[in-house]
């Protein structure tokens, strides 16, 4: 077998992420025969077929499969070496971060703190939906994700999962509000017109859990699947919100809102996600290793969420 083409390692790999030739070629910037021409070169170079076709769509034959991980395995290390000598050849520190956008803002600061106000660090924040940011993950674009989303994994999984912090969540609202509340939880919430995570978080689950184990089916005013949009309901009092107290810190503190009352055993939970690296990022393990006291300090010390929760 001739040597590897990278270059055709490369449109394949694109390929398989995209599912159709004409999907890899759009994002390669490229002809689509281009495309077609050099996958099936590197068939021929393997010996193999890597594709077949159901439909419009293209599926990873076995082979093609173990291809991938290969595939996968070698421009991850590439990677890595560029990574690794950028950061040699740099006068500042770099980390890159990657924060699902719903995220609670008081928590990143918490996650950040070690780091602010030093002039040898640069921080390099991203947003983004949880697949996105896994896949910069992947492609070491970023050097940890945090999330309240425990990412998918199982024996083939290249994700490291650490629980960093938790905290608790109630039931807010206006004060309007009070006199149900003052009648106990299960009328609070039998009654209240509810705001409510969106099905799909974490917060959800649990909420679901307690509800269904009091038989009582809550009268949902609305849904959402950002911290903000929570607290700006709650605030224009369209209902009671289920949501941990620190995001709405300021307005507790200001009599706007009201903490209603404690949900019994659920917590929203917040991780770091990382990949095992053969260079990992010195920064990370140093902010790492003071989170619990980071997290903990923002929770009691900053000044509320803000617009973004």
């Amino acid at each position: 077998m001739a040597s590897l083409n990278l270059h055709h390692l490369r449109l394949f790999r694109a390929t398989a992420r995209e599912g159709t030739l004409t999907a890899a070629a759009k994002a390669l910037n490229i002809s689509q025969s281009a495309v077609s021409t050099q996958i099936k070169a590197l068939e021929t170079d393997l010996g193999h077929d890597l594709f077949e076709r159901r439909g419009r769509n293209l599926v990873l034959t076995e082979a093609g499969r173990i291809a991938l991980d290969y595939a996968e395995q070698i421009f991850r290390a590439s990677e890595q070496l560029s990574a690794t000598f950028r950061a040699v050849g740099g006068q500042r520190k770099v980390l890159r971060i990657g924060a699902l956008a719903t995220l609670s803002r008081n928590f990143q600061m918490g996650f950040l703190a070690p780091l602010l106000g030093r002039d040898d660090v640069e921080v390099v924040l991203r947003s983004g939906t949880q697949a996105s940011l896994l896949r910069a993950l992947d492609a070491l674009r970023i050097d940890v994700l945090l999330t309240n989303q425990v990412p998918a994994r199982d024996a083939a999984s290249p994700y490291l999962v650490r629980r960093i912090a938790a905290q608790g969540v109630s039931l807010v609202g206006a004060r309007s509000r009070l006199v149900l509340a003052a009648q106990g939880l299960p009328v609070l919430l039998a009654q209240a017109p509810l705001i409510l995570p969106t099905p799909e978080t974490a917060l959800r689950a649990g909420f679901d859990a307690l509800v269904e184990s009091l038989g009582i089916v809550p009268r949902i005013a609305a849904e959402a699947d950002d911290m903000a949009m929570l607290r700006l309901l709650a605030r224009s009092d369209a209902g009671v919100a289920v949501i941990p107290p620190i995001v709405v810190r300021d307005e507790l503190a200001g009599g706007t809102l009201y903490e209603l009352a404690q949900l019994p055993g659920i917590t929203e939970e917040f991780h770091a996600v990382t990949i095992a690296r053969t260079f990992p990022n010195p920064l990370l393990r140093e902010v790492m290793g003071s989170v619990p006291e980071a997290v903990n300090g923002a929770a009691a010390g900053l000044a509320g969420e803000g617009a973004a929760g």
